[in-house]
This record gives structure tokens, C-alpha cells and sequence, in this order.
């Protein structure tokens, strides 16, 4: 709670929630508006789009009773047809009256395999008899029928007549699927005498098929009723929706006009269709046709989350841009009171701030000073404690060296002793120059590294022979000075001198990335564990040499060395050892790159 309270105080904390409050009620306001007007766009867009709908669904209904009416027509319109129907035979059953049936249900075989709908077309002739085609049994000549539907069709004078929709066919019930019929009286053309009326049965499906077109969703109801009121086709199962349709509801539609009315959950549609005298009627619910604003809603709710997001991202970018400075000032004087004196702030704000901010940099820059000075004392010391680390050398290899001469002159060996005395002449004119740090380039290093080797090899012969294979790239990096005499003298000493012959001593370079790596390998005794274990500890801590004295393959050479790199470069470079006993020694010496050495 105190944290809280304490977060509330500051200017960030008093800034952020009025600019945020205040961007978030501006956006309230800014969506409700778009809200209702997108609410209202939805409405007026679905009415017109219901309206669309219906007169195209009006349209092709209307198209599909032309096609049947033509279908009637071209019977009609069929001379032969028509002579045959009025033609008479004295004789029944004489072959030229079999002749002319067979050939009326053959016109009616090409009309009915002119369209995939027709179940059936019957013509019913003046003469008493019924000529079909139907899908199940082809031709037939049947009894005339006498039935109610026949009364409506002859009261046709001419005009097309619709039947309507009937659960199964009009004549001799030969399916029970329900068909939509149809028909008209036939005449003659020359002398415009009827001769019977042509009955046309076609798939109930056809008509449910033209007027789903008027659907608007899954759920949507379709309804077809004549002048009487009643159903002649109903599509859709949901009873409720017919339940809002008032009882004088449509009423007289003309041609052309769509009447919508709203009623309770549904939204419902009536159009005329002007050939049968029938209407059209759409009951949608009011869920399917709102999907679109349904849409707008989970936008709208997108949008305002995303509002909300870059509100809260305005509000933080302008409450820390009066904050920062503040904030930026006391960070610093957080730092300085750990000890850290380099940092300064710069900052471009209000007068008083870069006053207040002027005064702490000049405070903190004094104190640097200061404390810069302390620091070049420690410095000093450092640089003696290296310089005292590298007088070590000089009499450890006059020691060793003098021992060597003292051995060659007790073997009377004379003839080699000029090239011994010329090579430690030069070891010491190399040794005797410790300016500047002592750092050299690595080819002046390995030169009197040879100078060394030259005694090493007249003092053992053929007991060793030695080999140095440093890439020419890395002749001219800059190491320290005397690092691998030492390191060479324990190899030659300690590893290869026991052995009676055979030993090879191999000096080489390798490279990664970011070091530089001279090692020292050698085909010798090889190292105990126990003491390679002891001589790594004193590596990883080279101080420990003045509280260690060790015998054997651990002398101060190498422990110099140590201390001597890590002082120049860091405790991340030096020398690492691995030995196997029997085997040999492979010691890496590993420095930065040239040029990218950081000098501690």
C-alpha cells in the first residue's frame, strides 16, 4: 500500500491517470455516435437489401411461369398436333387411330424431354380420351377424368391456368410426390375450334427452388399464398414466424410493390406476382438479418480496444516526457552515491531544471577529479608490482644458463661453447630492456626464443629436436616480453630431458574469433595428476606462489608468467595445461587479438 501511495505522488503518478482518463472519455463519446450511426446505416442497408431480394425473387418466379406458359404454347402452336386431335375414326381400334395416338404421345414425348421438371403432360381431347407422357410410364391413352381441378381448367378460354401445388399427380395419382400443375385450353388455328385442354404436371421442388432466392439466411421462411389466403407452398418449418403476420396483413399489393413490416422478432416481406395473383411472403429473423451489425459491433469493440491500447501508450509517452527529467537527475544522484562519479546528465527542459541540473554536473566532475587522482596512485603501484614480477627473469636465466656453460666446459667441449656464448649474449641484450611496459612483437619474442633453443640444442644434441610454426599473420601482435622462455625451459627440463632420445619439442600458433593462442607442445614424461592439479590451482590464483613453495615441474617461471599476463590483459587470458603422464605436454598461452586487446 505504501508503494502504491508512494508511485501516486510522484509526477508520473499524478500526470498518467488524468491524460488517460481524459483520452478515454473523448473516445466514449467519439463511439457511441459511430455506434448509432452505423446502427442506423445496418436498418436502412438490410430494408433495401430485402427489398432487392423479393423483386428478384418476384423476377425469376415470374420467369419460371413463362416458361411453363410456353411450354403450353408451343402445344398449342402444333398443327399436327391439333389435326390429330380433332381428327375422328369411324373404326376403333383400326390401325390408323393406333397410327395417330402413337404419334400424339410422341409430340408429347419431344415436348416433355425438352425440360428435366416435367413429371407429366397429359391433353385431354373434346373426344373423351386422355393422352399422356409421363416419367415413370412413357406414353399411355387413358379414360377422361372427371375431377374438380378439370373444372377449373375448363374455364380457360385460352389463358393459362394455374392448378397450384397438389401433394401427388392430378391424373391416376401415378407419384406421390407433390407436382405443381398447370394448363390451357387448346384450339385449332384455322378454323380456332377447341379441341380439348393440355394439363401440365411439373415438380413441386421447381417452384420451392425459385423462391429460395428469397432466403436471407438459414433460417429464413418462405411462403407462397393465393387471392384466397391460402398456402399453396410453404419452405421452412418455424411456425412462430407467421404467427407476427397480422391478419389483414399484406393486403392488396399492385405489381411491383414489396410491403415490409417488422413484427417481434422477425422481420417479414410481401410481394405480388402479377401472372398468378399469388404472393410472395419472406419471414427472416431479426438475428440473421443484424449479422453485419453484429459484424460493426466486435469491429467497433476491436477498435476501442486497440483506442485503449495507444491511449495508454500516449498517456505514459506524455506523462514521462514531464517526468524524465526529474527522474533522470535523481538516478544520477543514486549513482553517485554508489561512487560512480563519470556519469552526467544532459538534459534540454524547463530554466529551472537545467539550472538545478548544471550545478549537479560541476559538483559531480569535481568530485571525479578527486577521485581520479586516488586512482593514478593505485596505478603506480600496480606498474611497480610488474616491474618487480619482471626483474624475476633476468637471474633465473643467468642462473640456468651459467649451469649449462659450467657443463659444456667440464665436458671439454669447446668448439661449441662460441655459439653458446653468442646466443646468451643475446638473451641478455633481449632481457635487458624492460621499457615501455615490456611488450614486444611476437617475432622479436620468438627470436630470442631461438637464441635459447640454439643452447638447449648444443647442450642435448639429438635428444631433442625442436620446431616453431607461428602463422606469418600474427609476427607482428604485441605480447609481453619473456613469457615463453620460461614456459619452454620447464618443457625442455622437466619433460624432455629424462628421455634418452626422441623428443620433439613444437612451438605453433592457433586463432578464434576473438584470441590469439602460442602453444608449446612436447612429446615427454608428461605431468601426475596430483601435481598438474596443485600447478592448475596456482594458476587460477598466480598470488598463491608466495604462500606455496612447490617442488618439481612448479616454479616461479611459470607462475610469473601467469601473473604477468593477467596483470596486462585480464584474468579471461594466460596459460592452461593439459598433460597426460607418458605422453607429453601441450601448454597454451592465450592473448586478445591484435588490436584488440583491453589493457587493465
Amino acid at each position: 500500500m505504501r508503494r502504491v501511495q508512494k508511485r501516486l505522488n510522484t509526477i508520473y503518478g499524478r500526470l498518467f491517470p488524468v491524460f488517460l482518463f481524459s483520452l478515454l472519455g473523448l473516445l466514449l463519446i467519439v463511439s457511441l455516435v459511430y455506434y448509432q450511426r452505423a446502427t442506423e446505416q445496418v436498418r436502412e442497408q438490410v430494408g433495401t437489401l430485402a427489398e432487392k431480394n423479393m423483386s428478384q425473387t418476384v423476377s425469376l418466379f415470374e420467369q419460371l411461369l413463362d416458361g411453363y406458359d410456353s411450354v403450353t404454347k408451343t402445344l398449342n402452336s402444333n398443327g399436327e398436333l391439333m389435326r390429330l386431335l380433332r381428327q375422328s375414326y369411324p373404326d376403333t381400334g383400326s390401325s390408323a387411330q393406333i397410327q395417330a395416338e402413337r404419334r400424339i404421345t410422341d409430340i408429347l414425348g419431344a415436348i416433355f424431354y425438352s425440360r428435366s421438371d416435367i413429371v407429366g403432360i397429359h391433353v385431354l381431347a373434346d373426344s373423351g380420351k386422355v393422352y399422356s407422357f409421363v416419367r415413370s410410364t412413357g406414353a399411355s391413352v387413358q379414360t377422361y377424368p372427371d375431377k374438380p381441378w378439370f373444372a377449373e381448367l375448363r374455364r380457360s378460354t385460352g389463358d393459362i391456368r394455374w392448378l397450384g401445388v397438389y401433394p401427388k399427380s392430378l391424373m391416376s395419382g401415378w407419384t406421390d410426390r407433390p407436382v405443381f400443375a398447370f394448363g390451357r385450353q387448346a384450339f385449332e388455328l384455322e378454323g380456332l375450334q377447341s379441341v380439348g385442354y393440355v394439363l401440365i404436371e411439373v415438380e413441386a421442388e421447381a417452384i420451392s427452388s425459385a423462391v429460395s432466392n428469397a432466403s436471407l439466411g438459414q433460417n429464413t421462411q418462405v411462403a407462397i399464398r393465393d387471392a384466397a389466403g391460402t398456402d399453396i407452398i410453404r419452405a421452412g418449418t418455424e411456425r412462430e414466424a407467421w404467427k407476427s403476420v397480422p391478419a389483414n396483413w399484406p393486403g392488396r399489393l399492385e405489381s411491383g410493390r414489396i410491403r415490409s413490416y417488422e413484427g417481434g422478432d422477425w422481420l417479414l416481406t410481401a410481394a405480388a406476382v402479377e401472372k398468378t395473383g399469388w404472393t410472395i411472403l419472406r419471414a427472416s429473423p431479426q438475428n440473421d438479418l443484424k449479422l453485419e451489425l453484429r459484424e460493426t459491433q466486435q469491429f467497433l469493440l476491436t477498435v476501442i480496444v486497440a483506442l485503449i491500447v495507444a491511449a495508454t501508450i500516449l498517456s505514459t509517452i506524455v506523462s514521462r516526457s514531464f517526468s524524465l527529467p526529474f527522474k533522470r537527475l535523481a538516478r544520477e544522484m543514486k549513482q553517485v552515491e554508489t561512487g560512480n562519479f563519470k556519469g552526467q546528465v544532459h538534459i534540454e527542459s524547463y530554466q529551472e531544471i537545467n539550472v538545478l541540473v548544471g550545478s549537479f554536473n560541476r559538483m559531480v566532475r569535481e568530485m571525479d577529479g578527486l577521485i581520479e587522482g586516488i586512482k593514478q596512485a593505485s596505478i603506480s603501484e600496480k606498474n611497480a608490482q610488474l616491474q618487480a614480477l619482471q626483474s624475476q627473469v633476468n637471474p633465473h636465466f643467468l642462473f640456468n644458463t651459467l649451469d649449462m656453460i659450467y657443463w659444456m666446459l667440464d665436458e671439454r667441449e669447446d668448439d661449441r661453447l662460441e655459439g653458446v656464448i653468442l646466443a646468451l649474449s643475446k638473451m641478455f641484450r633481449y632481457s635487458s630492456d624492460w621499457e615501455e611496459g615490456a611488450k614486444v612483437r611476437l617475432r622479436l619474442e620468438l627470436e630470442q626464443l631461438k637464441s635459447y633453443l640454439t643452447i638447449i640444442e648444443t647442450r642435448l644434441g639429438r635428444r631433442v629436436l625442436t620446431q616453431i610454426d607461428v602463422e606469418e599473420r600474427w609476427l607482428d601482435a604485441p605480447v609481453p616480453k619473456m613469457i615463453l622462455q620460461p614456459i619452454v625451459e620447464n618443457a625442455v627440463k622437466y619433460g624432455l630431458e629424462p628421455l634418452r632420445e626422441g623428443g620433439t619439442l613444437h612451438i605453433y600458433s592457433e586463432a578464434d574469433p576473438d584470441r590469439l593462442h602460442i602453444v608449446v607442445e612436447d612429446n615427454g614424461t608428461g605431468i601426475e595428476a596430483a601435481t598438474l592439479g596443485r600447478l592448475q590451482r596456482l594458476l587460477d590464483d598466480p598470488s598463491a606462489a608466495e604462500r606455496h613453495v612447490e617442488g618439481g615441474r612448479i616454479g616461479i617461471g611459470l607462475l610469473n608468467v601467469q601473473r604477468r599476463i593477467r596483470l596486462t590483459y585480464g584474468d579471461a587470458y594466460g596459460i592452461t595445461i593439459h598433460s597426460i603422464p607418458g605422453s607429453g605436454t601441450k601448454v597454451r598461452v592465450t592473448f586478445p587479438l591484435p588490436g584488440e586487446e583491453g589493457l587493465v
